[in-house]
């Protein structure tokens, strides 16, 4: 196997998990928004990685039993700041599957991720196209 061979491989292989990623987090957004409770979340806290310029909000709201739920975003929400209040649904029996419910938070993942398998996808194939 030459190293552009293994390029391609895993070009295709990040391709194939990024497709696989976004169709498994719009599955999710499609069952929150059917099956979802609804809550007010509050930004409480901004975490932030060492070597990172930017911060993850941790938001916390309160189950339908009454217990405080706390959850990081998947993706780097921006325009959270401490104390804003935002919109949340969740699985009934999965609290920490949480999303940030509005259409700007639903669709930059799945969007980002989509994209990203796509770029991958067609370096690929554009490898083998010239090869």
């Amino acid at each position: 196997m030459t190293g552009e061979t293994i390029g391609i491989g895993l070009a295709v292989l990040v391709g194939l998990v990024g497709l696989g990623a976004s169709a498994w987090e719009a599955r999710l957004q499609m069952r929150l928004s059917r099956y979802g409770l609804h809550a007010e979340g509050v930004v409480v806290a901004q975490e932030h990685e060492p070597g990172d310029d930017s911060s993850t909000p941790v938001i916390e709201f309160i189950d339908r039993q009454g217990r405080p739920v706390r959850f990081r975003p998947p993706t780097t929400a921006t325009g959270l700041d401490l104390g804003t209040h935002v919109p949340v649904a969740y699985l009934p029996e999965k609290p920490k599957s949480a999303r940030v419910f509005t259409w700007k938070y639903r669709l930059h993942q799945i969007v980002g991720l989509f994209f990203g398998a796509m770029i991958f996808l067609g370096v690929a194939a554009g490898c083998l196209l010239t090869r």
